[in-house]
């Protein structure tokens, strides 16, 4: 009989390092080595345009996030027409070297991974591309550089810039406690819909179409402004019946604002009793989000 070896009984036993089995470790610590080593070129682009452990990586990124703010402030001026006419020329020429830069930027970062389209279809992927391509769209649809606004997004990085571990774990903590709820929102906003519904059809069958219960939908809307304790004022009841209805509805919408919350604040605090993250990235995927005593990516399984 054949005695395993004692790689073998590590790979197969039932331990975790950082969360992951023995298995999954063994096998990412196989494609790590099977991958062929970085060029220095790479590490040292990846080191400044994705870390700021570094004095040219924190410059970098510092850098980057003063034309992210002086190029969202640019479009916002250029909406401006007293400015526009005055200076749309300069701030056009401004809002293409920006763009430029930006572009730049992008094809440096996919440069600076070994696989390039785990970054592109993530979050800061997508929204760097969103960044740059409305410029150039609006060569052919004038307009379309507005949506340049996005680009404030990108302004996230500042607590990796400046490593503020802990602004960036709680926002994790919140974007992990939105999801967590997802289910029970969706219940929540459908029984919402369901009582704007029935109220904006009894407000129609109630009220004349001189207040402005004209349709259904019509009732709905206001059943949505006013359970929302909004109130526009656009539309209101005349009659007793319907003042008596909508001040119940108002009722109800403070009540209703509750719910979500309670629901949000109880996920937030199960999120928070969960171990916090730190601000390394993968090499490889350019994912975030890891332990702190991680030593290899949990979601390719790359060495950190």
């Amino acid at each position: 009989m054949i005695k395993s070896s004692p790689l073998c009984k590590f790979a197969h036993a039932n331990i975790h390092v950082n969360n992951i089995p023995a298995r999954t470790l063994k096998n990412s610590m196989d494609k790590t080595q099977d991958l062929k080593p970085q060029p220095e070129w790479r590490s040292r682009l990846h080191e400044i345009i994705f870390e700021a452990d570094t004095p040219a990586g924190k410059f970098f990124d510092v850098a980057l996030i003063i034309c992210i703010v002086l190029s969202v402030a640019a479009v916002m001026l250029d909406s401006i027409k007293v400015i526009n006419v005055q200076y749309g020329d300069y701030l056009l020429a401004a809002e293409w070297m920006f763009t430029i830069f930006f572009t730049v930027e992008y094809i440096l970062r996919l440069l600076s991974i070994r696989q390039p389209i785990l970054y592109a279809r993530s979050f800061f992927g997508i929204v760097d591309l969103l960044a740059i391509v409305p410029t150039y769209i609006s060569v052919i649809f004038p307009g379309t550089q507005f949506l340049l606004v996005v680009r404030v997004l990108r302004v996230l990085r500042i607590f990796r810039v400046l490593k503020l571990a802990q602004h960036v774990s709680e926002a994790n903590v919140l974007v992990a406690a939105l999801w967590e709820s997802r289910r029970k929102i969706t219940v929540f906003l459908y029984a919402v819909m369901t009582i704007v519904i029935i109220c904006g059809a009894t407000m129609y069958l109630i009220e004349s179409e001189e207040a402005g219960f004209t349709s259904i939908p019509r009732g709905i809307y206001w059943a949505i402004v006013t359970l929302t304790t909004v109130g526009y004022g656009d539309i209101s009841p005349q009659s007793v019946l319907g003042q008596a209805i909508a001040s119940l509805i108002m009722i109800m919408g403070y009540a209703i604002i509750a719910v979500p919350t309670g629901i949000v604040t109880a996920e937030i605090s199960n999120q928070a009793k969960k171990k916090r993250i730190s601000t390394q990235c993968c090499p490889n995927c350019s994912a975030e989000g890891h332990d702190f005593n991680a030593l290899f990516c949990k979601y390719c399984g790359f060495k950190l």
